[in-house]
């Protein structure tokens, strides 16, 4: 909630979230070694078991909120914005030979992940959630994943219309080698799609995979106005580069067309090549949006 208090009223209370600490190296490497064989073993059963305690563990531990800077007695906290909204002690971590890292620090083996996230019109929430809620119910082990990275987020903030000021968020394992499928990457490929070209999102500029970007700047009323703006201060396209001249749709592709290209987001799987059939995975539509196209595991083909 985002309640603030005058201030005149006093307070040092912090926010250190719990995910953007510094751990030790051994603890990330247990944890994403046994996330990766829970994947291998398709053992979806044992990765909703452990998601279970995810959320009582983090009110347990009151997500890294304090009233005073090291503990924590309960609601309200009031503080400075600054100390409330700078989160996560890796930004102060210790240099200790790794001996700590931060979660997603490559020099450890530790976390490994995508991340979608997205802005959508109002008035298509109440079709967006239910859409997934149907999707739940045709595999309720399906998004259990993602409550090992803090379940799928949605921001109850003020309207913004700042671009990184994104209300939907999920974040989900990714494998280390781009060829190997995802455990239930259907289900998580059919919400990326729908959320995205069902129901009009925009997408976060720093938080995506390469198909949400797709006529990505179609969306935007004022794009031809930034790019007139754009070439006037950057006539030479000194702070451009392949990669956003492709989004602002100037020059190039998004997407590519190539073997395993759908498994790390790099296209929309049209043939059973951009997914894995050598495993099992083939290029099929959507459960409840039919126009996507999600790669699928079809056990009687393995």
């Amino acid at each position: 909630m985002d309640e603030r208090v005058s201030v005149n009223i006093s307070g040092n209370g912090s926010y250190n979230s719990i995910f953007f600490t510094a751990k030790p190296s051994d603890y990330l490497a247990f944890e994403r070694s046994r996330e990766e064989e829970m994947e291998l073993q398709r053992n979806s059963e044992k990765i909703c078991t452990l998601a279970h305690d995810v959320p009582s563990s983090l009110s347990y531990m009151s997500y890294g909120l304090t009233n005073n800077g090291t503990t924590y007695d309960g609601y309200p906290v009031i503080g400075k914005h600054s100390d409330l909204m700078s989160s996560g002690g890796c930004l102060d971590s210790k240099e200790d030979g790794l001996a700590t890292a931060c979660p997603w620090d490559s020099r450890v083996k530790g976390q490994f992940f995508h991340k979608t996230t997205f802005t959508i019109p109002v008035e298509n929430l109440k079709g967006f959630i239910t859409d997934i809620k149907s999707l739940v119910k045709i595999e309720p082990k399906a998004l259990c994943g993602l409550d090992l990275y803090n379940g799928f987020l949605i921001r109850y903030v003020q309207a913004s219309s700042a671009y990184l000021g994104s209300e939907f968020e999920f974040t989900y394992y990714r494998s280390r080698d781009p060829l190997i499928p995802r455990m239930h990457q259907d289900f998580l490929e059919e919400i990326e799609q729908m959320g995205l070209f069902k129901y009009g999102g925009l997408p976060h500029w720093g938080k995506n995979r390469n198909v949400a970007f797709i006529n990505a700047v179609d969306k935007y009323k004022n794009a031809a106005l930034f790019l007139e703006v754009k070439k006037m201060f950057d006539p030479l396209g000194l702070f451009s580069s392949e990669w956003t001249d492709a989004v602002l749709g100037l020059r190039g592709n998004i997407t590519v067309d190539t073997e395993g290209c759908a498994l790390e987001g790099l296209c929309i799987c049209s043939k059973d090549v951009h997914c894995s059939p050598s495993r099992g995975y083939f290029c099929r539509r959507g459960k409840i949006y039919k126009s996507a196209h999600v790669c699928t595991l079809e056990q009687s083909r393995m």
